[in-house]
């Protein structure tokens, strides 16, 4: 799905919306306030912060880490895999909120960090899940290909024609977590074209001032 594609959608997600644009003072777009979603099973309903004195979450104003691990990312992590902002999370949010189980946002980063809040409407997939290099096997691995991906296994080989769109984040620009997912899905086959990157993550996420719940842990 391409970006225009995905913008469309998010047109159509505004007037489903739970919350009417002229309700609110700080809306996500000039046309819409709000996008429901459904986590843990639960409706949810991500808006902004209306408390218009408030400021960024603590966990991500820090300006400065160490480099390395802490580096700036590129804009473009591999060749396909098209980098997205928040207004195309919220659309494929609202395409799956509508029903489309084709797609998959996938909060990247380790369960510590997850339990702090994420994306409304993901799922917490850490990085260290698909990493070899960090004791991933080859059995825990196809099992969240084919058991979350929708990716079938065929007499050891994987196929890719029924796998889902990936919406893949982290904590932000200077974080590798989703960027190691994302490569590591690559080197195993997966099409880079069902696979769109969140760079921005929870930081761009959290100025914002979007909603966040607590992260489930599947792991």
């Amino acid at each position: 799905m391409n970006t225009m594609n995905a913008m469309k959608t998010l047109f159509v997600t505004a007037i489903v919306s739970g919350v009417a644009a002229d309700k609110v003072e700080v809306n996500i777009t000039q046309d819409m306030a709000s996008v429901d979603v459904m986590h843990d099973g639960k409706k949810t309903t991500i808006t902004r912060n209306q408390d218009q004195k408030s400021t960024v979450n603590p966990d991500f104003a820090k300006t400065s880490r160490k480099c390395p691990p802490f580096c700036i990312q590129p804009g473009t992590l591999a060749p396909g895999v098209e980098t997205i902002g928040e207004l195309e999370v919220l659309a494929y949010l609202g395409k799956m909120n509508a029903g489309d189980a084709s797609i998959l946002v996938i909060d990247s980063r380790t369960p510590d960090w997850v339990k702090r809040g994420t994306i409304p409407g993901s799922v917490n997939i850490p990085w260290t899940a698909l990493n070899p290099a960090r004791g991933a096997d080859p059995i825990s691995i196809s099992e969240i290909m084919v058991d979350k991906f929708g990716v079938k296994e065929m007499e050891g080989l994987w196929d890719y024609s029924d796998a889902k769109t990936l919406v893949m984040f982290c904590n932000g620009m200077w974080c590798g977590q989703s960027p190691n997912n994302i490569l590591n899905l690559l080197k195993f086959g997966y099409p880079a074209d069902k696979i769109k990157w969140y760079r921005g993550g929870m930081q761009d996420w959290e100025i914002l001032g979007l909603s966040t719940v607590p992260g489930n842990q599947d792991f």
